[in-house]
């Protein structure tokens, strides 16, 4: 008899709506065009995952701002103000991840995530509580799509990738995953996910 999924939840941008641009936006005073030119000027996402990986804020600043010093004070101001980063949950997303823990499936997350920030504001989304493990690329020194932190996964919920369902909203980890055998969601909207949960049969249409 096949098992159940272990369903794994992508953090930020499927249960949480995280964006770099909700701070900036404030800092910029709405000025989009110099906000876009900030973060590209200095490669903003691969700087920062940099601390998913496990890197201290402070030595990326450090970095940061020994090899862009027009923009230290950006840098600086988002290790200070990072909580701004976040709208808040996805409470769509919330609701289905409540209704399969409900229905009894086990569930876990997956997440790029700085763990000395992670743990900042893990105790104000008490729904997390839903998930039975995290790996957290932070502690684990790996950043998906590295294969490696998949394989991690499975491990530690006792698993084949084939026995995992990843739901992300980025299409390269779906594509990594897909390619370790893992059963895969590309997140696009939680009506999208909940439809697609349906005609696996894994949730009910109520």
């Amino acid at each position: 008899m096949q098992k159940e999924p272990v369903i794994v939840f992508d953090f930020g941008g499927v249960l949480l709506d995280w964006d770099p641009r909700y701070l900036y936006t404030k800092l910029f005073n709405g000025d989009v065009q110099a906000m876009e030119r900030f973060l590209t000027d200095v490669d903003f996402y691969e700087w920062n995952n940099h601390q998913d990986a496990g890197r201290p804020f402070a030595d990326g600043v450090a970095e940061g701002c020994r090899d862009h010093p027009e923009y230290c004070e950006l840098l600086r101001l988002y290790d200070e103000r990072w909580q701004e980063s976040i709208a808040g949950p996805n409470w769509g997303t919330v609701s289905i991840l409540e209704s399969l823990k409900a229905a009894g499936y086990r569930l876990a997350g997956l997440s790029n995530w700085s763990s000395e920030k992670f743990y900042l504001v893990r105790p104000q989304y008490p729904f997390l509580d839903c998930l039975e493990l995290v790996v957290l690329s932070g502690e684990v020194g790996l950043v998906k799509p590295d294969p490696r932190i998949f394989h991690i996964l499975a491990e530690k919920v006792g698993r084949t990738p084939q026995e995992c369902l990843l739901i992300d909203d980025s299409l390269k980890n779906i594509e990594t995953a897909r390619s370790l055998g893992f059963q895969t969601i590309h997140f696009q909207s939680p009506e999208q996910l909940r439809a697609m949960l349906v005609e696996m049969k894994i949730l009910g249409k109520g």
